[in-house]
C-alpha cells in the first residue's frame, strides 16, 4: 500500500500501516452520521435565526426532507441486490432494486439542484440583506448528499452473509 503523506526518509509515512479493516463500517457510519447531523443543524440554525416566513420561506424545508428520504432509499438496497447476487425473489428482482436505487439517486440529485436554485434564486440574485437561510438550505442538502454517498460506498457488505 503506498504511503498517504510523503515524509522525510527518517520518518515513516502516516498512513502506511493503517488499515480500517473491521472498523470500516464503523468509520463510514460515524462520518456519515456526523455529516447528516451537521446538515440538519445548519437548517435548524437558520430556522431559529429567521423565524419569519418573509425572511426564510418554510417551504424550503421540503428539500431537506426529500434528501433525507432519498438517503434512506439509496442505502436501503445493498450492492448485492443491485448486482443480482443476493436478491432474486420478489416482484421485480434485481430490476426492482436497480429502479429503487435510481429513484433514490434522482431524488438526491434533485434536492441538491433545488437547494442551489433556492440559494441563488431566492437570496443571491435578488441581493437579499440576509443570505444565511439560502446557504443553510444548500449546506443541508450538500451534507446529506455526501452523507448518503459515504454511507453507501464506505461500508463493506462482506460480513452480511
Amino acid at each position: 500500500m503506498p504511503a498517504c503523506i510523503p515524509m522525510p526518509d527518517n520518518m515513516p509515512a502516516l498512513c502506511e500501516n493503517w488499515d480500517a479493516g473491521e472498523r470500516r463500517n464503523f468509520i463510514a457510519s460515524v462520518v456519515s452520521g456526523t455529516l447528516f447531523a451537521v446538515g440538519w443543524w445548519c437548517i435548524i440554525d437558520a430556522a431559529t435565526q429567521y423565524p419569519s416566513n418573509d425572511q426564510f420561506n418554510h417551504a424550503y424545508h421540503v428539500c431537506g426532507v426529500i434528501a433525507t428520504i432519498a438517503m434512506f432509499m439509496v442505502n436501503s438496497v445493498s450492492n448485492g441486490q443491485v448486482r443480482g447476487d443476493m436478491y432474486t425473489d420478489g416482484c421485480m428482482g434485481p430490476l426492482g432494486a436497480r429502479i429503487w436505487l435510481f429513484l433514490g439517486l434522482m431524488l438526491s440529485f434533485g434536492s441538491l439542484i433545488a437547494a442551489c436554485w433556492i440559494l441563488f434564486g431566492g437570496y443571491v440574485i435578488p441581493k437579499s440583506a440576509f443570505f444565511w437561510p439560502g446557504v443553510a438550505v444548500f449546506l443541508q442538502n450538500m451534507f446529506i448528499f455526501f452523507s448518503s454517498v459515504i454511507y453507501k460506498i464506505g461500508r463493506s457488505e462482506d460480513n452480511w452473509g
